[in-house]
């Protein structure tokens, strides 16, 4: 016999369902800003809510289960009622079930969501006292189920669950720059943010073979002309090698105790002056090491490798630029691969590949492993190639020039005939 209060029961639960699923849209997509603007003016709802959004996942994996489970009582109850009105046949299935994925749809899909999004905090503030009930009976059940899934899925698995993840949040990132909500370069650098977890600081770092680095021993005077070569501030020191850091010493120190005491640029040492090394191993994650020199106050960090040897350094502004890309200053000018300046004579740029360079002086060139200009100089020196720093290429010599850009590389060689027997070095102690 046909019931209809089955049927009315039915509805009813898809209705709380609609509820709960504009809820559960709500409070993935509500701001904890406006929230706590709310809280600052004294509403009390707003007050709990914030402390709630530290909890997010908790709330939406509750919501979930509560309207899956509503929506699946409600299909079941619809397929009795219709089983009973025309008969246990697939007539009444398929009728039971096309009209629950059309009502599935709009009520529990189109309109929810929509207004969960139009007016997210709207909606959260008056869901808060359902939801936080509903989340005390059935968050238990949701924490089991969820460890069950991990259980049987291959990987490890979200211990919080996978229906608020950083996914879903890099999906509203685009739809709001679909939607003109946000700049493509504002996209893009919130993009980078989320990344900029998954980087590990080896990978932004300057490699310990572009390292400039002093010897403790070295006077003030021959570090004060190292940092006005290169163009550094902040300069590591070593004491039996490069894998033995012992500090770094500060251009602007040496500056000050040079001012105060003028004798002190050759009578005192690195050593006495340089401050403590931050030392890190270069595995940490780029968004931890930047939360890191913030609280140590530095800017300069020493990574280590997992053998204890020294891999690079890294400087806050090399974890930035992994945010807003490039930094660059006005000193970095685009300049040609080549530039013939006659008499043969070449300017090249220090990134020129080494097959390239013995193609234009139509020479033979052992790259010793290296691949660039820059490479090839610092491999034959011994030493990062600063200003002025050459080396002798069959019957040419190259010359580093200045130093450009924020991390003060060499940019451009100066490619000369040799007209000497012996090519002249940088001396870095003058």
């Amino acid at each position: 016999m046909f019931n209809s209060s089955t049927l009315v029961i039915a509805f009813l639960l898809v209705a709380l369902a609609s509820v709960l699923v504009a809820a559960e849209t709500a409070l993935t997509r509500v701001s904890r800003s406006t929230i706590e603007l709310l809280k600052k003016d004294g509403n009390r709802l707003a007050a709990i809510l914030f402390k709630m959004l530290d909890h997010r996942a908790k709330y939406v994996n509750a919501l979930l289960f509560a309207h899956l489970s509503l929506s699946t009582i409600s299909i079941v109850l619809v397929t009795d009622t219709l089983s009973t009105l025309i008969g246990p046949n697939l007539t009444s299935v398929f009728a039971a079930g096309f009209s629950m994925v059309v009502v599935g749809y709009i009520f529990l899909g189109v309109a929810p969501k929509t207004l969960g999004r139009q007016s997210p905090e709207k909606i959260a503030l008056a869901t808060l006292p359902l939801v936080r009930i509903i989340t005390v009976f059935l968050h238990p059940f949701s924490r089991l189920f969820i460890a069950i899934g991990n259980a049987i899925t291959p990987g490890k698995g979200f211990r919080e669950g996978p229906f608020s993840t950083q996914a879903e949040l890099r999906e509203l990132v685009d739809m709001a720059g679909a939607d003109s909500v946000i700049e493509d370069e504002e996209r893009q650098m919130i993009h980078s943010v989320f990344e900029l977890g998954d980087t590990v600081a080896r990978e932004v770092m300057v490699p310990r073979t572009e390292m400039v680095w002093v010897e403790s021993t070295k006077t003030l005077r021959q570090a004060m002309s190292l940092g006005l070569r290169s163009g550094y501030s902040r300069i590591p020191v070593v004491g039996e090698s490069i894998d033995d850091i012992v500090g770094v010493i500060y251009l602007k120190d040496i500056a000050r105790r040079i001012f105060e005491h003028s004798e002190s640029q050759t009578t005192e040492r690195v050593l006495d002056l340089m401050r403590p090394a931050y030392l890190v191993p270069d595995s940490r994650l780029a968004d931890e090491l930047l939360r890191d020199m913030q609280a140590a106050r530095t800017h300069l960090a020493v990574l280590v490798d997992e053998y204890g040897g020294t891999a690079g350094l890294v400087t806050i502004e090399d974890v930035l630029e992994e945010i807003v890309g490039e930094i660059s200053d006005e000193f970095d000018v685009a300049a040609p691969d080549i530039e013939d300046l006659g008499n043969g004579e070449y300017r090249i740029s220090s990134r020129l590949h080494i097959d390239d360079l013995a193609e234009l002086l139509e020479i033979e060139i052992d790259s010793d492993g290296v691949d660039t200009v820059t490479g090839l100089m610092a491999k034959r020196l011994g030493i990062v190639p600063i200003s002025g720093a050459q080396v002798d290429i069959g019957d040419y010599i190259l010359t580093a020039e200045s130093a450009v850009g924020r991390r003060n590389r060499i940019s451009t060689v100066l490619v000369t005939l040799d007209t000497f027997s012996e090519t002249e070095s940088v001396d870095l102690d003058e």
